[in-house]
């Protein structure tokens, strides 16, 4: 993610653009830091206190060495440059992140490193690098002031005591700039001399020296992090060393301004600082782009797995949030994290430092990765995070991390961790530090602290400082105890001579060895180490970049091009369909799933692919261009068909030759910059003082020499370049955040908060501060609004504004994230709907209007996660660890409060009776938001706050009660009030009913989000039995049973108490019903029973089952069946019980509901008789719905019994098939059934057969012959008491499932029974049209067919 290409075609090649000096003004002396006093009052303001007493900026209780004061930007050379505009606000507050602080000379002063970024508004980034040192304060002023300021401070802070046990409290700020962990550790408490103990954080002016903090900054268009470390630290030996440096400071700081070119690609580059050359080198056009941040640090501060597991969070687009006392370490994990996720890049915000003041910023309801100093002392427990449902937290100096619940993992990542860390420990490094990750589950679990921790500080100086090679400590410290141990030694000669060798001495031995510390050819140690780390950065780059390049091989095979231009694909960007996710998950292995799933939903998999569709007119973009060589590479080396969809896991094969092109380019220097030289300057001025930074002359910085041919070349063809690219309004920026060129003005930008600028307060554009609430979108239809729009949601806001913090701004900012929010709801509801429903979804190639489970969890877990951020933002105090959940709580608390007092006062209540209890009907099930609660309560399975939110959306998701439970939790306006700020998004009322809008939609389609997934719970079930009223046989003397049957299991049976038709039961999770049993024993003398249906419903998801009948039970009745295999279809709700749940798609796998499916006899009777043509067609669709199911990925299929015996199931086909002039009704006679049929011919087969008739049949027939006679047998021999048209079915069913249908079938026809039972235009006597029969159920025999138990019970083959 490092801008790699940045510069190519985005700015003059010059290797640095700034050298800055910031530090103390001695004219204005010392002011307190306004911002930390902005932050003082937010934070005043959040907790409730009167801001106006916090906000002053003093704050005597505070010892002033401990306090922070404003730094300026004292100088800057040059003063511009055109094609990058200094911004002064935020180079001083990232340079000094907490102000100025002070130090005497009893506290530890050493230099320290860090690096910031600065995203611009067109998403290309600028780097900083940064030296901080402490110097002399010279100025009395300034030491009388801080004297005084130590007096009052004294004062405020009366009794005697107080002096002392701050003192002893510690001698760096808590707001002390850039303490990094090594400066904290060494607090007085550990330190040595008592003297000095007692001395730290204590001034007298008249026996203390005070030194300030300066920091000098170079400002990069590229991240060459080592190359400025080391310049920067040169410079600063020059001013401390005892001599003066050969040439003024001045020659240096020109001539790496002016006079040292960034490298070509794929060449290296020497220039010389002060006192030694510096090396760099950038990676050519086809390697992975330049990141000079050591990955090596980053893994041993996080741990191999931990930093796998927050690269996932990354990869999801989760909040992260990194938190470490030392700003380089930040900065270090931030940099080492994108720069892994090639070829994609991070899309959101990103502040790897941020300031303290603008710790609010946290409160974005946005994906974002951030880095947070701690402070010294601080608990993680003490620090307020407004939301963390979403929430990977990062404790880098603690070495462990807090992960999201329900987070999938990386495919293959045990096998992928070990070849991380074998890369690792082939250059020396221990893998295993950092504490196991921690998801969130306990709240009050404090970090355990791992032993690596509690070591003392030389060991942790050893252990962080890369020469010797970040050996794990304890592998260090065994080699110093051999080393230095005599007698081991002897020992170690003794077995040196005899043969033996220790094994492991030796190895340790190597691996310090390898370190290269003796620099081999005649290189320092410090080259040597900048080639290693080099080696190893690429190469753990290499493993994590082939693991996308196998996962996305075959990606272009699903990308859609669908537009025929740009600009038509740029304007109807938001409709079109551009990858086709479905196709390309059931070619995923199934334990790739749950990961990539979720994964081609984020904004940076959307904009990979546009970025794909884009390079069909214009110039890939850079990151895209080196992944898709890379793909086809990998084609040509091998055919990768075969292993399309093995998940086993594919090893990187370039890591030695990605190390040597590296190695090649700092051994062999292909460019050596102009030397350091005099200048034209003044003579005496800026003269050498030791320890003094001199004031450096102005003008010989400001310009660069007038002779330089190469930078006048390149900078006026690059103009020449940008008028172009301007002209021909290309969007693709040649820099690895590719965005928009110019900002677009406010009223057009779009996304989850465009977030457009440097840091902290967005900027939207440079006009004065907007009104408070922005304009509605102009009609402007430009490129570039689309192309804005093309990047679709959150696409945004890459870094908050760092100066303007008036309140017209944090207003704008405000509304901005209100409209993003606003707009992320209705594109995932959007997408929730297309999926879920009808013709778009098939056009848009779904292939069916059925969304796949899998994808309709990653959905809805992505809703869950809008949702809370939506409950998070503006939140005046944080309770628990969901937003959502904790006004919930409330809203259940103050309404149970309300019933209380009304039962106390309330008239004792007279139960209303039911309309007319003859009428037998489901009674109404009572829905409130409350009840819903208490069902998420009352399982045990959920243990977590956010777990019992998620629980909650989808219970009310699946009942389609979302948007009227949440409509009903935000009608207590006094409970929003008093938990919302008045800026948050559930403030704003009409946006707040527009996001209601939304969620109400959803209602348009069925989910099973909750029982789908929380499958072991215990469920009460209702069934009622409707018997047919007018025959008034609703009451029976014999015993009725009934058993439900679902997805999940069945219910076993259960006896149904005599004349009662309402029943419940409690029984786990069945999942989606799909049978009801139904029967009776046959007692009595009013043993039949003719029922009409039977209801179910789940008592909690609220889902009624409607399993219709209309068919007699009982012996000589019928068809003689005293059981039942019912099946079922979801019920509509009816619209006066829930106004605005009707609109729904019919259920999945049917069409709407015909009229009941009364038995073919009955309806032929009644003149209802479907054409040859109407059956052909129902049996086509019949088997084409089967062929479907089993086409859909496993747990996607839903039920095969309703396809198999539903209606229009293949049995209901085949039944119209048989009953086709079929002479069924005899006058005076019984009915005949097809089921008589099928016997007939069963015994006419079992006769010839004795009679030795089918002896001459060919061998197979005869086989058939059995097999027909044999199942007919068994279904007629078993102990269940199914009828005819049950016997048809069942043998219908064991027929599909033993391939055995398409073989009898001709058995039947060739039978002489035929002739008797059926007219001569029947279609069984039609020779074509059985052939074809034939035919079409043989394309079932692909597929392995398994029956339900319900409908093979008591079946014995």
């Amino acid at each position: 993610m490092s801008g790699s290409s940045a510069v190519s075609g985005a700015a003059p090649c010059r290797f640095a653009h700034y050298f800055v000096i910031c530090g103390i003004d001695t004219e204005t002396g010392l002011e307190p830091d306004e911002l930390a006093a902005l932050y003082q009052w937010l934070e005043a303001d959040r907790q409730g206190r009167d801001p106006d007493t916090a906000a002053t900026g003093e704050n005597f209780e505070q010892s002033p060495l401990k306090r922070t004061f404003k730094s300026k930007v004292l100088a800057r050379y040059p003063e511009n440059v055109e094609w990058n505009p200094f911004d002064q606000d935020a180079v001083n507050m990232l340079c000094m992140p907490k102000g100025l602080s002070f130090r005497t000379q009893a506290d530890q002063r050493d230099p320290q490193f860090h690096s910031f970024i600065i995203t611009k508004e067109d998403g290309s980034r600028t780097y900083g690098f940064v030296h901080t040192f402490y110097e002399e304060v010279t100025s009395p002023q300034i030491c009388s002031a801080m004297q005084t300021l130590y007096q009052m401070h004294n004062a405020s802070t009366n009794p005697p005591s107080s002096s002392s046990s701050s003192a002893s409290s510690s001698s760096s700020s808590s707001m002390d700039s850039l303490a990094s962990s090594l400066d904290e550790t060494d607090s007085p408490t550990s330190s040595s001399s008592s003297s000095s103990s007692r001395r730290a954080g204590v001034y007298d002016s008249s026996r203390d020296t005070l030194y300030v903090s300066k920091a000098l900054c170079l400002i990069t268009p590229m991240p060459f992090m080592l190359a400025c470390r080391r310049f920067l630290s040169q410079l600063h030996r020059a001013v401390t060393a005892a001599t003066a440096p050969p040439l003024p400071l001045e020659s240096y700081i020109h001539n790496i301004l002016y006079e040292v070119p960034l490298p070509a690609p794929g060449r290296s580059l020497k220039f010389h600082g002060v006192y030694e050359p510096i090396v760099c080198q950038r990676p050519g056009l086809g390697e992975l782009p330049l990141a000079d941040f050591p990955l090596a640090e980053a893994f041993s501060l996080l741990g191999v797995e931990n930093l796998v597991q927050v690269f996932t969070c990354t990869l999801l687009e989760m909040q992260i949030l990194l938190y470490s006392q030392d700003f380089q370490r930040l900065m270090t994990v931030a940099e080492g994290i994108t720069t892994l996720l090639f070829p994609f890049q991070w899309q959101h915000v990103y502040v790897p430092i941020l300031p303290a003041s603008l710790l609010h910023f946290l409160d974005a309801p946005v994906p974002y990765l951030m880095g947070l100093q701690s402070k010294e002392g601080t608990d993680r427990s003490k620090l307020e995070l407004p939301q963390e449902a979403n929430l990977c937290f990062v404790d880098i100096d603690k070495h462990y991390i807090e992960l999201p619940e329900d987070f999938p993992h990386f495919p293959n990542k045990a096998e992928f961790i070990q070849e991380l860390s074998e890369v690792l420990l082939s250059f020396g490094i221990s893998a295993n530090t950092g504490a196991p990750p921690r998801t969130r589950t306990s709240p009050g679990s404090t970090p355990s602290t791992p032993g690596r921790e509690r070591k003392t500080v030389a060991f942790r100086q050893l252990e962080d400082d890369g020469r010797n090679g970040n050996l794990a400590g304890e592998e260090l410290a065994v080699l110093e105890l051999l080393q230095g141990n005599a007698t081991l030694e002897r020992l170690q000669a003794l077995t040196k001579r005899t043969g033996v060798t220790v094994a492991r001495v030796v190895a340790l031995r190597a691996g310090v060895k390898a370190q290269g510390t003796e620099g081999q050819g005649g290189r320092t140690a410090a080259e040597e180490e900048e080639l290693r780390n080099a080696k190893l950065n690429i190469q753990l780059r290499e493993v994590f970049a082939s693991r996308f390049t196998t996962m996305f091989a075959d990606y272009e095979a699903f990308v859609i091009q669908s537009a025929p231009d740009l600009e038509s694909w740029l304007t109807n960007r938001e409709q079109m369909h551009n990858f086709d996710k479905a196709s390309f998950l059931s070619d995923q292995p199934e334990p790739y799933l749950p990961f990539l799933s979720h994964f081609i939903e984020t904004q940076m998999f959307a904009t990979f692919i546009d970025n794909k569709i884009m390079s069909q007119w214009e110039e890939k973009e850079p990151l895209l261009r080196v992944f898709d060589s890379r793909i086809d590479k990998a084609r040509l080396y091998n055919v990768r068909a075969p292993s399309l969809r093995s998940s086993s896991y594919q090893r990187c094969s370039i890591l030695k030759e990605s190390a040597q092109a590296i190695e090649q380019r700092l051994m062999k220097i292909d460019h050596t910059a102009i030397h350091p030289h005099l200048l034209d300057m003044k003579i005496g001025q800026g003269k050498y003082e030791q320890g003094f930074f001199p004031k450096l002359q102005a003008d010989v910085l400001n310009t660069g020499p007038p002779n330089n041919k190469w930078a006048h070349r390149t900078a006026t063809a690059q103009r020449r370049k940008d008028r172009h690219r301007q002209q021909t309004e290309h969007l693709n920026l040649d820099n690895d955040l590719k965005e928009v060129e110019t900002p677009p003005p406010p009223q057009q930008v779009e996304g989850c908060l465009v977030l457009q600028n440097s840091m902290a307060f967005w900027e939207w554009d440079n006009a004065s501060p907007p009104p408070i609430k922005p304009p509605k979108k102009s009609a402007s239809a430009s490129c570039l609004k689309y192309m804005q729009e093309a990047r679709g949601l959150g696409k945004n806001l890459r870094q908050p504004k760092l100066s303007d913090l008036s309140p017209a701004v944090i207003a704008q900012t405000n509304w901005k994230f209100v409209e993003g929010l606003l707009k992320e709801c209705r594109m995932k509801t959007k997408r929730m709907l297309v999926e879920k429903m009808g013709r778009e979804a098939v056009e848009l190639g779904h292939g069916e209007a059925n969304i796949t489970g899998l994808e309709e969890n990653t959905l809805i877990a992505s809703l869950c996660d809008l949702l809370e951020r939506i409950w998070s933002h503006g939140l005046q105090v944080k309770q628990g660890k969901s937003a959502l959940w904790s006004h919930l709580l409330h809203y259940q608390a103050r309404e149970e409060k309300l019933e209380q007092q009304q039962a106390e006062s309330a008239v004792p209540h007279v139960p209303e009776r039911r309309k007319s209890d003859c009428s037998i009907a489901m009674p109404f099930l009572h829905v409130s938001l409350i009840q819903d609660m208490r069902h998420i309560q009352s399982m045990s399975e959920i243990k977590t706050d956010v777990g019992r939110a998620r629980g909650w959306i989808r219970l009310s998701l699946e009942k389609k009660l979302l948007s009227q439970h949440l409509k009903q939790l935000l009608s207590r306006q006094a409970l929003t009030k008093k938990l919302y700020k008045r800026y948050a998004f559930l403030r704003c009322e009409e946006e707040k009913e527009q996001f209601l809008f939304h969620l109400l939609s959803l209602n348009a389609v069925d989910y099973f989000c909750f029982t789908s997934v929380f499958t072991t719970i215990m469920i009460p079930y209702r069934v009622v039995i409707i018997p047919i009223k007018k025959l008034s046989n609703a009451m029976t003397t014999s015993n009725p049973w009934v058993c439900v049957s679902g997805e999940l299991g069945d219910s076993g049976i259960m006896k149904i108490p005599k004349n009662v038709l309402e029943m419940t039961f409690d029984c786990q999770n069945l999942g989606k019903l799909t049978t009801v049993q139904l029967g009776h024993d046959n007692a009595g003398l009013l043993a039949k029973w003719l029922v009409d249906c039977v209801m179910v419903r789940n008592e909690i998801t609220g889902h009624t089952y409607r399993f219709p009948c209309g068919r007699w039970l009982g012996k000589g009745v019928d068809d003689g069946s005293l059981e039942r295999v019912l099946i079922g279809e979801l019920v509509v709700p009816s619209g006066e019980e829930d106004s605005g749940r009707a609109c729904r798609t019919p259920p999945l796998q049917r069409s709407p509901s015909q009229t009941r499916r009364i038995s073919i006899t009955a309806l032929s009777g009644r003149g209802y008789k479907p054409t040859s043509a109407q059956i052909q067609e129902a049996i086509g669709e019949a088997v084409n719905n089967i062929l479907k199911h089993f086409h859909k990925p496993e747990k996607e299929r839903g039920s095969l019994t309703v396809l198999l015996c539903g209606e229009n199931s293949l049995v209901a086909a085949l039944e119209q098939f048989f009953h086709h002039g079929f002479k069924s009704a005899r006058l005076f006679q019984k009915t005949v059934f097809v089921w008589d049929f099928v016997e007939k011919a069963v015994a006419y087969m079992e006769s010839a057969d004795q009679m030795g008739d089918l002896q001459e049949t060919a061998e197979p027939l005869g086989m058939t012959c059995q097999s027909l006679c044999h199942y007919v047998n068994a279904v007629n021999s078993t102990p269940r008491n199914i009828g005819k048209d049950g016997k048809f079915q069942l043998m219908v069913c064991l027929g599909a499932r033993d391939r055995l249908l398409p073989q009898w079938l001709p058995l039947l026809v060739e039978c002489p029974v035929i002739l008797r039972m059926y007219e001569d235009t029947a279609l069984l006597r039609d020779r074509t049209t059985v052939n074809a029969l034939i035919g079409v159920l043989e394309t079932l025999h692909d597929f392995p067919i398994t029956l339900e138990a319900s409908l093979v019970k008591g079946i014995d083959l």
